[in-house]
């Protein structure tokens, strides 16, 4: 009994050594650190690296990813800036396009529209064609153009927005209208008409891709035009975005809003401005700002929580689009860009969504079926002398914040 008592006493010290090293390398060993400090710290270093590049301030870097089990969300404020909230209003810009798409394919659902109809052609159903037949609206190829064309950049649609037009001094005509009046009430049809004054196009319809507000403005008309003749009432795009895509009554209402209106100017509290530099010593501020140029492709604002549910929702079949329709957003590319849908793109370890510049505002959407992760990123700051570096610094956010969570990154 003692000798088997003896033997039971020195296995237990024999185990107390063995256990006692391990206790102490424990010790020794770092803290773990909690992983919304990890994201915040990636996020933090991605905005400080970019002041670095550009050697201006950079108000605020912004990431948040859902992924299957839970949302993060992290906001990066330099000196004199707060940091936002998920819930914060920004301009997000060019992602507008994708709701124009979505609303585009919601209304073929309905048979409102054939998207491989020409725009020319008699709206399903009705006495009245997509686009006005006015010579005001006789634009090169216009009798060529699709629907689809529209959507996914391949009309060949000259881009009165963004690139120069003559008589304009090297600037683009919304630019130089918008510089000299401020509140100047644009519509589809005066930016048609500087392509039919100087006969302005890039190339014949379905030969290659060049994105063009221009032709979204036109995709946005034909929208309006569309949703009147069935309301038999005067109505807009932006109507329709209301009353199918966005607002209550919808499979999934959002609080979002498109202005058309050059009146339109506001966005609400809690809210986010963008900041511009110019040149290496000035800073434009913008907070307040007449969107009426930008209708159907870069006038909605919303907050980033918004945008994660409408793209993560919409992209997985769950929102107002049939997963047959969200398979045409994602694969009617064109011959020129194979990435390129119908305002949706690819980008390896994102997935699908689209991104938006303006007034000072960068964002992007995307969902990435294959690990069911959605991200938005925003970055009030661009500078024109370096534009990448602005940009850049949301995927590399993104992919940041992914890998810490044990998803694919960066790609190599």
């Amino acid at each position: 009994m003692k000798t088997k008592t003896l033997l039971n006493l020195i296995i237990l010290f024999l185990a107390i050594l063995m256990i006692v090293p391990a206790c102490k390398k424990k010790n020794d060993d770092p803290p773990i650190v909690p992983v919304q400090e990890l994201i915040d710290l990636a996020v933090d270093s991605i905005r400080l690296d970019v002041e670095l590049k550009i050697d201006k301030p950079v108000p605020t870097l912004n990431i948040l990813v859902q992924t299957p089990d839970k949302t993060w969300f992290s906001s990066s404020a330099g000196e004199n800036h707060q940091a936002i909230t998920a819930d914060t209003y920004f301009r997000f810009a060019s992602n507008t396009k994708n709701f124009t798409s979505a609303a585009m394919l919601n209304m073929q659902e309905d048979g409102w529209v054939n998207i491989d109809d020409k725009i020319t052609d008699t709206m399903p159903g009705m006495n009245e064609p997509y686009v006005p037949s006015t010579p005001e609206w006789d634009f090169p190829f216009k009798d060529q153009i699709t629907i689809k064309m529209l959507l996914n950049h391949s009309a060949g649609v000259y881009d009165v927005d963004n690139d120069s037009v003559p008589g304009f001094g090297g600037y683009s005509f919304t630019q130089v209208t918008q510089f000299y009046e401020p509140d100047h009430q644009f519509t589809a049809g005066e930016m048609v008409e500087q392509l039919v004054i100087h006969n302005l196009y890039y190339f014949e319809p379905g030969e290659s891709k060049h994105y063009s507000n221009t032709g979204y403005a036109i995709a946005g008309e034909i929208i309006g035009r569309v949703y009147s003749e069935h309301e038999n009432d005067s109505k807009h795009l932006t109507d329709y975005l209301h009353d199918y895509i966005y607002g209550d009554g919808n499979p999934v209402p959002l609080n979002m809003h498109f202005p058309y209106l050059a009146s339109d100017i506001e966005i609400p509290e809690p809210y986010s401005c963008g900041y511009e530099y110019p040149d290496a010593t000035n800073v434009d501020e913008y907070c307040f700002y007449n969107m009426s140029a930008q209708v159907a492709e870069g006038n909605g604002y919303s907050t980033m929580q918004n945008l994660n549910t409408y793209i993560r929702t919409l992209l997985k079949g769950e929102n107002i689009l049939t997963p047959a329709s969200v398979e045409l957003m994602k694969n009617e590319t064109s011959l020129g860009d194979p990435n390129y849908g119908l305002g949706c793109f690819y980008v390896e370890n994102l997935g699908y969504g689209h991104n938006g510049a303006r007034v000072g505002n960068l964002s992007f959407m995307f969902y990435d079926p294959d690990n069911d992760v959605s991200v938005i990123a925003y970055i009030n700051a661009i500078d024109y002398s370096d534009f990448a570096s602005c940009y850049l610094a949301m995927p590399d956010a993104a992919y940041a914040v992914r890998e810490i969570l044990g998803y694919p990154g960066k790609p190599e």
